[in-house]
């Protein structure tokens, strides 16, 4: 008897938790996220995520 080979099916884009979407951002700003992207070999947007959550848990609205 053959072995079947099974193929899951791959979530669709988006099913991940993460959505897509652009944003305008300074030179500046760019200019200090990649100088950090260097010094952590982290990528761009696993360094946005990390920035954006955590200022999103240490906002305060006033």
């Amino acid at each position: 008897m053959k072995e079947k080979l099974i193929i899951q099916k791959k979530p669709l884009r988006g099913d991940d938790g993460y959505k897509t979407f652009s944003i305008r951002i300074k030179d500046s700003t760019v200019e200090k996220l990649d100088d950090l992207t260097l010094k952590t070999n982290r990528s761009r947007n696993e360094l946005i995520n990390i920035l954006l959550d955590w200022a999103i848990d240490n906002c305060e609205i006033q």
